[in-house]
């Protein structure tokens, strides 16, 4: 066992599974999980969703456990448990009060470790997945912003959905759900993570005994992300234009990664970005408009999303790519500071909650392999210079072919991939 932060200690089992905790002793609550290093981009072309599937059936009972036990169970003492699956990471959590930290464990354990499969609620949860990709198709918010993934990286795992298709979720079978779990859930790639009310021998000891059937062998890593940009435009009967307009970003680990995330937050990060001023405030070109950069494990994405009036979109389209080629010469002094302290703010309310402070270090460990003082990554933020964010501007916009999703009236399709060619000419 180390002390890798104030209050933070960490042990790695013997089959390489790393406990974690975070001691917060005004608090009479835990926030505990287990993460792991496996998502949608770790899925073969035949298990496209079996993550998400294998996190739903999570919760659906286990040998020992019913789907109603494992309810009631966690909500006799008043907690609460939840899962999550992302591109490259899955996450299973509860919350309970501190003296509860091991039935909490032990039910997130016998879960991951002794999952039931049953065909009755296998059959049940994959018509739920199906309805949920059905909501998704109904809601062009959402839809844009998958076939923004999808072209920005197409035929790989990293750009297809995280839900899958209704073809393959319903392909899916016990046999199917176990070799995935099997494979993917190895003790190098998975974290125990508890902040709150917790005491670290009581976690080490309640992990070992619960996971040591976990293998210590490491997963076999994904492929590697080639990014390759295009433009999807898809008609549908709406009232608004859905727009999002991007370019290739950088991973976590690149020196440019800190930078990126200053630069999308002076140009699309909140009611004083440029975007925001110019798009909504002058020109009343729309209601929502923001950028994002998600960074993922060797590639990532930086973008733009904007929803507006079918005779609007051009002239949207247009200004933004306006700024977008234009911050990287004339970003200043004061919108820097401005965005730093607003990711700084961010940041420290963050972690004011047990939850957000049990994710933070987890999620470090499996990009990392180390939990990263607060002061270390304020320090980064700090060291951002006007510089760097123009050069990363530049560097952006230079290096390659954008991707453009839309979804609207056709009318308004055209005018935005017209404007495109702009950027992609630059």
């Amino acid at each position: 066992m180390s002390e890798v932060a104030s209050g933070v200690k960490l042990t790695v089992l013997d089959n390489g599974i790393t406990v974690v905790s975070d001691s917060m002793p005004h608090l009479g609550t835990v926030s505990l999980g287990i993460w792991v290093g496996a998502g949608a981009r770790d899925e073969g072309e035949h298990e496209h969703g079996i993550s998400h599937l294998l996190e739903h059936m999570a919760f659906k009972g286990t040998r020992r456990r019913s789907a109603r036990r494992i309810a009631e169970e966690i909500e006799q003492v008043g907690g609460d448990i939840n899962a999550a699956t992302s591109v490259e990471q899955t996450s299973y959590n509860v919350r309970v009060l501190g003296e509860d930290l091991g039935l909490g464990l032990d039910i997130l354990s016998d879960i991951l470790t002794e999952p039931a499969f049953a065909p009755d609620e296998l059959a049940r949860e994959k018509n739920v997945i199906v309805q949920e990709i059905g909501a998704v198709m109904d809601t062009p918010d959402d839809l844009v912003f998958d076939l923004f993934q999808e072209h920005a990286f197409p035929g790989q795992a990293v750009g297809r959905s995280i839900l899958g298709t209704p073809d393959t979720v319903r392909s899916f079978d016990p046999a199917g759900l176990s070799a995935y779990l099997e494979r993917t859930y190895r003790g190098p790639r998975m974290v125990v993570s508890a902040a709150g009310a917790v005491d670290h021998d009581q976690l080490v000891a309640e992990a070992a005994g619960r996971l040591k059937t976990i293998g210590s062998e490491a997963k076999a890593a994904a492929p590697s992300a080639t990014y390759g940009g295009g433009t999807i435009l898809t008609p549908r009967d709406l009232e608004q234009v859905h727009v999002v307009l991007g370019l290739e970003g950088r991973s976590f680990r690149h020196p440019q990664y800190h930078a990126l995330q200053v630069l999308s937050n002076v140009l699309g990060g909140g009611m004083s970005s440029r975007l925001f001023q110019e798009v909504r405030e002058e020109r009343g070109l729309c209601y929502s408009i923001y950028s994002f950069h998600w960074a993922y494990a060797d590639t990532g994405l930086f973008a733009i999303y904007a929803g507006t009036d079918t005779g609007d979109v051009g002239e949207l389209t247009n200004v933004v790519i306006d700024q977008l080629m234009a911050v990287g010469e004339t970003v200043t002094e004061t919108e820097l500071a401005r965005a730093k302290a607003q990711m700084k703010v961010g940041l420290l309310a963050a972690l004011e909650s047990s939850g957000a402070r049990a994710d933070q270090v987890a999620r470090q460990i499996l990009a990392f392999n180390r939990v990263i003082p607060v002061e270390e990554i304020v320090a980064k933020v700090d060291g951002v210079t006007v510089e760097a964010v123009k050069q990363a501007a530049r560097d952006l916009v230079a290096g390659g072919r954008p991707t453009l999703s839309a979804i609207g009236p056709a009318a308004g399709l055209d005018p935005a991939a017209k404007a495109v060619e702009r950027l992609q000419r630059r």
